[in-house]
């Protein structure tokens, strides 16, 4: 099975020794994304709701730049600075996977990358 890496100029670039997100035959792996404005790497919002969909619209990027759509995620992990911010987190997750949604696992965490309130990473099955 041949792995490749997905890129787009749509959703951050890396910002560290890794990929957007892995295809390796009908799976695609995502990285985590964080609310960074594409164009210019910086911090897109400070407020949570900013964030959140700003984290979920470059993970649709990097799904649709491996040839999938949000429909295809099979599993997600979100990672919150503060589980009290979920409610909020769900809420406006929940607009973005129709029909059947994925898998998900919510953790709190102590500190996320550029102390960011929400991260978001998932798995895709195109097959």
């Amino acid at each position: 099975m041949e792995k490749k890496a997905v890129l787009t100029d749509l959703a951050p670039k890396p910002i560290g020794p890794y990929s957007q997100a892995i295809s390796a035959g009908p799976w695609v792996f995502c990285s985590g994304q964080i609310a960074l404005d594409p164009k210019t790497g910086d911090l897109r919002a400070t407020d949570l709701e900013g964030q959140a969909r700003q984290v979920l619209e470059n993970l649709k990027a990097v799904v649709a730049a491996s040839g999938a759509t949000l429909e295809q995620v099979v599993k997600t992990t979100i990672f919150l600075k503060s589980m009290g911010d979920f409610p909020k987190v769900n809420e406006i997750y929940g607009k973005y996977f129709n029909g059947v949604p994925p898998a998900r696992s919510t953790v709190e965490v102590s500190r996320l990358p550029k102390d960011v309130l929400v991260e978001i990473e998932a798995i895709v099955f195109k097959g």
